[in-house]
């Protein structure tokens, strides 16, 4: 079954007091789907249910048609431990210690010669408060170009206000990273910490493709590495290791180059309802293209990258 745009449910003061025993904030939930309705917390590799118990009751009493539930176990544990059932996801994850131990130990050389390459180019990183100057930079980035990594990027063509609300999100746990060329913003990061300050998570690091030969990725990165060491943060996260079953690519060797390894952990299913058990049995919370097998599922990754660069200039991101 596939799955829509995913949405926010109405009255997420009902969350609230779910995770009251840990902070007293509210839980934003999305919800994929019509035909099948699935939720999940809405920045699941960046925060985490304590209570997903309490959750659950929550969720069937909230009055929202929700088949079923979803959630991810966060680090550092990767035994299973909730008595749902369970499948194995995995996320790419950089162990910090200090700075200096990922410099000389854990980065591969071309990604440190490609960090260094950056600073001798005259790009300065340096943590950013977020303001309407970042907003414009960050706006000015996702209008460089209508196609990365050959798909069209979905921010493309957004006005200054969408960008304001879309990076504005969990502020509180937020550090942001802007690499600059002068005084323009040329790459930033938006890193997001969980709630116990063991993990944070790259919920943004992209850069212009114009600049592309200084590598400001890379050096972003470098900082993102630093600044976690500086807070005491155990666990760098970089998104999936791996998506469905592609084996490697451009930005899986980045993640290698840099240091990031698979780690597997738990990712939970609970149906809600009647059709959330049929479908969770016939294996339908995955989307259609998951089950394609891997020589298929390349083959329209292709195909779709060509249909996206037809008569579109393409801004490929150079890892």
């Amino acid at each position: 079954m596939s799955h829509q745009r995913p949405k926010n449910i109405n009255g997420l003061e009902m969350m609230k007091e779910i995770v009251a025993g840990m902070e007293d904030r509210e839980v934003p939930i999305r919800v994929e789907g019509n035909l099948l309705r699935v939720a999940r917390l809405d920045a699941e590799l960046y925060q985490f249910t304590s209570n997903p118990e309490a959750l659950v009751e929550r969720l069937r009493a909230s009055g929202e048609r929700i088949d079923i539930f979803t959630f991810l176990q966060g680090l550092p544990e990767t035994a299973p431990r909730h008595p749902y059932h369970m499948e194995w996801d995995n996320l790419a994850v950089l162990k910090v210690s200090t700075f200096e131990n990922w410099w000389n130990h854990q980065i591969r050389s071309t990604g440190r010669n490609r960090a260094r390459q950056a600073v001798k180019k005259g790009i300065i990183l340096r943590e950013v408060p977020f303001d309407e100057d970042l907003v414009r930079g960050i706006w000015g980035i996702f209008n460089e170009s209508p196609v990365r990594q050959g798909r069209r990027f979905r921010h493309y063509g957004k006005d200054i206000e969408t960008v304001h609300r879309l990076v504005g999100t969990y502020l509180e746990y937020s550090t942001f990273i802007g690499a600059f060329r002068g005084e323009e913003l040329i790459g930033f990061i938006k890193m997001v910490a969980d709630q116990t300050g063991v993990q944070a998570g790259l919920m943004n690091i992209l850069s212009k493709v114009q600049y592309k030969d200084t590598a400001p990725t890379n050096a972003l990165l470098a900082q993102a590495v630093k600044s976690c060491a500086d807070r005491g943060i155990s666990y760098l996260v970089y998104d999936n290791f791996v998506y469905g079953k592609k084996l490697t690519d451009s930005l899986i060797n980045f993640k290698e180059r840099n240091g990031f390894e698979r780690v597997n952990i738990p990712r939970y299913y609970v149906p809600l309802t009647p059709l959330g058990q049929v479908a969770l049995r016939m294996g339908f919370q995955h989307r259609l293209v998951e089950r394609f097998p891997e020589p298929i599922a390349r083959r329209l990754r292709e195909l779709r990258r060509q249909w996206h660069r037809r008569g579109i200039p393409s801004a490929d991101q150079a890892f």
